[in-house]
């Protein structure tokens, strides 16, 4: 019974789901009719509305021609052939007509070309024409379009008629099929030509309610009507003003039902509208912006991105359009932040697995935030955006939900560009530089020649330093963060919050970027580096790049309590007998980069035992330990110990010079370091050109040429920030160390110290002077970028004439130092930008051997253009292939055989006479040759 009881329920099941499909299906019937009728009611209207233009302008044409009470203008009589004229003249005569029709198109153009007296004549004589030329009344009641057509009934007559009937009809139905004649005659005359323009408005108003209902009917007549409405509305402004918006309602709301040469050619046609100045910059993007995550076209795609990068280019080609750059950055912020409180799903785990599937919208896989931030880092790239405001959209970016658009974001921060599309063909178009330099060698030489080569090598090296400038970081756009100290918090929280849910390589790069900010804006962020240390194992995978992120986030005021672990960790985990010698060397280098920025996280005793691996036998180890040796005898030689401090550092501690604690700082500084130089060097210009001291201010102007920066009225508003290029941008205040390179007064210690003390020179009271004088001219003149550059040039001039005087090693230090530094602002501009890179944990270090896999990939690559992986030489090298000759064979052979031949032999053998048959022959060949 309970079986029978439930076979009977599934099958009132199966009635009621047949029952539920059967009426699901009449309502889609229902529908779908209801839809047909709407769409051919409208369809009706539409027809009704062309038969009705079309009837009101041929009634118009008649109107203004022939129903005006006069003939037309080369309306002639026609006679029958029974009035004794020639029968064949009557219908030449009425084909005038069409004369009349083609002089009709101009709306009144041709007939306003008459002359005044040809308008009289006409009036004069228009009776007796009227009189002569009265066609009998059955002809003007058989045919209405045929004025003075006589109805005939041969074939000359019909096409007559037909050429009459064909000739009115022009202007209203042929311009009517043909728009780009249309178009053509719109933009020369505008006015004359409205209505058939309005026509075509209405037209493609009907046309465009069809078309939201069914996209598929009439597409291709609906395209071209928008490109020719397009193309035309500059000429009627009020008419057309909803067209634009009925493009982007069309894009944005019905955008997945619309073809894809549909969606190409409604943008193309907004672009136009844009091109031509109908439509403003920011309408257009705001449509723009929500196709870019929308649209699956690759070629569309490209069409608006290109759009988009050019139309704010140009906005600010001339100088910057501030009301356009806030409202892009606007919509550019908008469409960041609007995924930011979706779950964070990460790149790895349970979540990321669970989540495979594509998401159903755009913000739900970042796809709106990730062509914000890819559009702002081109205009950042391009130069076109590089205020503050534009790094907080990038600065939003790093803290979205969405893994791909914090990647896009970090790597902004950087440095390095994720989009290398062109680095397979640089690689691919990089030149044999040795192969160049031996053939130059080889060959002859060539002034086209020699040119070629420079030209390659220039290439080249233009080519490496844009390799090596695109993983430099980006310093300007980490120096413009809003409130930096929160950014690296939210940056720490982010990495230690979603550490299971992010992979290694995205966890490095939130480590590296924070590590630049710390480092940059001198944060404390001591959470970092309790983190850090479960990661500091010499087996872990990609330990140089966390090396790097942990020397990169120390700096002078970073406190040594919270370093000193990680200081040690780094000696546990890598300096030890149990590992490899670059392993060892790697933490050594890496202890050494922590401790040059803070000294005082170094134990004594641990510094004592890695002063000892010096003693290595291998050379990246004891060149890591002598590293470490050299920075504490320069920053604090007292936790050395007394034999490894060196004749220097002792003669600086025994001077009572000492590094100062943590958290104290220098004497104030009163002056600043080498401005006495300036002074001393602008007064003997003065003097050789005869200028007088008041003249000063007439050359201020003249400093600040080249030197000068952008800068605008609405500064406040626009956030921007000035680039200074310059060699020496930053102020140095001045130590305890004066300007001459002075020596540490004599003391009481060892005799090396008397002796080296004895060696140098004591300062002359001038150069005591000079060092103690403070110099006014900062008080008096505005110091220019340019004046700043000259004060480090002059400072290396003076340091370089104390080092031909003999002023000791400490000048010399001071002079490498100098340049050191100067070249390092020439490269990045500023000296506290320099970063840590890889190379710099890992050392020098020797070449590995190459593996299986390196070796065949080295002999697969040789064998490439070679035929049947055989040499190239001999017969398969000529241009007729041959086999080598007996010379080469001769040459070829073994050396014992060569011994036993006959040759050799009869050499050995020969008379003194042949001999000096043989050398005089010889000297002779050699003069023939040498002449």
């Amino acid at each position: 019974m309970i079986r029978i009881r439930e076979q009977n329920e599934k099958i009132k099941q199966r009635r009621a789901d047949v029952q539920a499909d059967e009426d699901a299906f009449k309502k889609t019937q229902e529908a779908e009719r209801v839809k047909a009728a709407k769409t051919k009611k409208v369809q009706e209207n539409i027809d009704r509305t062309r038969e009705q233009n079309a009837r009101r302008k041929m009634e118009k044409i008649q109107t203004r021609e022939w129903d005006s009470g006069k003939p037309a203008r080369d309306w002639k009589p026609v006679k029958s052939p029974d009035d004794g004229e020639d029968a064949d003249k009557a219908p030449r005569q009425s084909i005038g007509i069409r004369g009349v029709s083609r002089g009709g198109r101009g709306r009144g153009r041709g007939r306003a070309q008459r002359t005044s007296a040809e308008a009289s004549a006409e009036t004069s004589e228009e009776p007796k024409v009227a009189e002569e030329a009265q066609p009998p009344p059955e002809t003007q009641a058989a045919d209405d379009w045929t004025v003075g057509a006589v109805p005939d009934c041969t074939a000359r007559g019909r096409r007559t008629e037909t050429l009459s009937v064909t000739s009115t009809m022009g202007r209203g139905v042929l311009l009517t099929s043909n728009l780009p004649q249309l178009q053509n005659l719109i933009k020369r005359d505008p006015a004359a030509y409205k209505e058939e323009f309005l026509q075509q408005w209405n037209h493609y108003n009907s046309i465009r309610q069809i078309f939201q209902i069914s996209p598929d009917e009439q597409a291709q007549h609906f395209r071209e009507l928008v490109t020719f409405i397009a193309q035309v509305a500059q000429c009627y402004p009020k008419e057309t003003a909803e067209f634009p918006s009925h493009l982007s309602t069309l894009l944005l709301e019905n955008y997945g039902t619309l073809s894809p040469d549909t969606r190409k050619s409604l943008v193309q046609n907004l672009v136009m509208l844009r091109n031509k100045d109908v439509i403003t910059s920011i309408v257009l993007l705001k449509t723009l912006f929500p196709l870019l995550p929308r649209t699956t076209s690759t070629t569309l795609r490209a069409l608006i991105r290109k759009t988009i990068l050019s139309d704010i280019r140009t906005a600010n080609l001339r100088t910057k359009n501030y009301k356009l750059n806030r409202a892009v950055q606007a919509m550019l912020f908008g469409m960041v932040e609007r995924g930011m409180d979706a779950e964070v799903v990460g790149d790895k785990g349970k979540l990321r697995a669970a989540s495979g599937t594509p998401a159903q919208n755009a913000t739900q896989n970042g796809g709106e935030a990730m062509w914000a931030i890819v559009l702002t880092k081109e205009l950042w790239k391009k130069g076109i955006w590089n205020d503050a405001k534009t790094v907080s959209i990038v600065a939003l970016g790093c803290f979205h939900p969405v893994t791909k658009v914090q990647s896009a974001s970090l790597h902004f921060f950087l440095g390095s560009d994720e989009e290398n599309d062109d680095s397979d063909d640089e690689e691919e178009d990089e030149p044999d530089v040795k192969g160049l330099k031996h053939r130059r060698e080889i060959n002859k030489k060539t002034r086209s020649g020699e040119k070629k080569i420079r030209r390659t090598l220039k290439s080249f090296k233009s080519k490496q330093n844009r390799k090596a400038d695109a993983f430099t970081p980006n310093f300007p756009a980490i120096q413009l963060l809003n409130d930096p100290q929160t950014f690296g918090e939210k940056l720490y929280d982010n990495l230690n919050r979603y550490d299971k849910r992010f992979s290694l390589d995205h966890k490095i790069l939130l480590m590296q970027l924070l590590a630049r900010v710390m480092g940059a804006h001198k944060l404390c962020v001591l959470g970092f580096y309790t983190y850090i240390m479960k990661y500091l194992t010499y087996h872990q995978l990609r330990i140089p790049a966390i090396l790097v992120a942990l020397a990169q986030s120390v700096h002078d005021l970073t406190p040594p309590d919270a370093l000193t672990p990680v200081v040690r960790k780094l000696a546990q985990e890598f300096v030890h007998p149990g590992v490899g010698s670059e392993v060892i060397a790697a933490g050594m280098n890496a202890i050494r980069e922590v401790c040059r920025r803070q000294p005082w996280a170094m134990e004594e005793d641990l510094l004592g035992d890695l002063v000892e691996y010096q003693k290595s036998r291998d050379k990246a180890v004891t060149a890591a330990a002598r590293g470490l040796l050299q920075l504490f005898r320069e920053v604090n030689p007292g936790m050395l110990k007394r034999r490894q401090r060196g004749k220097e550092a002792s003669m600086t501690m025994a001077g009572g010079n000492q590094p100062l604690p943590f958290g104290h700082s220098t004497d104030a500084a009163v002056d600043i370091e080498g401005l006495v130089l300036l002074e001393d060097h602008l007064k003997a210009l003065r003097a050789e050109e005869g200028i007088a001291s008041g003249d000063e201010n007439e050359d201020d102007e003249a400093a600040w040429e080249g030197w000068d920066v952008e800068s605008s009225e609405d500064s406040d508003d626009s956030g921007g920030w000035m680039d200074v290029e310059s060699d020496g941008e930053d102020l140095e205040i001045s130590d305890s160390e004066d300007e001459g390179g002075k020596r540490p007064a004599k003391g009481k210690g060892k005799a090396d110290v008397d002796a080296d003390a004895e060696s140098t020179q004591d300062p002359t009271p001038v150069e005591e002077a000079a060092a103690s004088r403070i110099s006014s001219l900062a008080t008096t003149k505005i110091l220019t970028p340019a004046d700043f550059a000259m004060i480090n040039d002059l400072r290396i001039q003076a340091a370089s004439q104390a080092v031909e005087r003999g002023a000791g090693s400490g000048a010399k230090r001071k002079l490498a130092a100098l340049e050191a530094k100067k070249k390092a602002l020439s490269q990045s501009g500023n000296i506290e930008d320099t970063f840590v890179s890889e190379n710099d944990i890992l050392g020098p270090r020797k070449k590995a051997k190459a593996d299986y896999a390196e070796r065949m990939a080295s002999i697969e690559k040789g064998r490439e253009g070679r035929e049947k992986f055989a040499s190239l030489k001999g017969k398969k090298s000529k241009a007729a292939p041959s086999s080598s000759t007996n010379r080469e064979k001769a040459r070829n052979k073994p050396i014992m055989m060569i011994i036993a031949s006959g040759a050799v032999r009869s050499k050995k053998k020969a008379s003194l006479r042949d001999k000096q048959q043989k050398l005089r022959a010889h000297i002779d060949r050699a003069k023939k040759s040498h002449h």
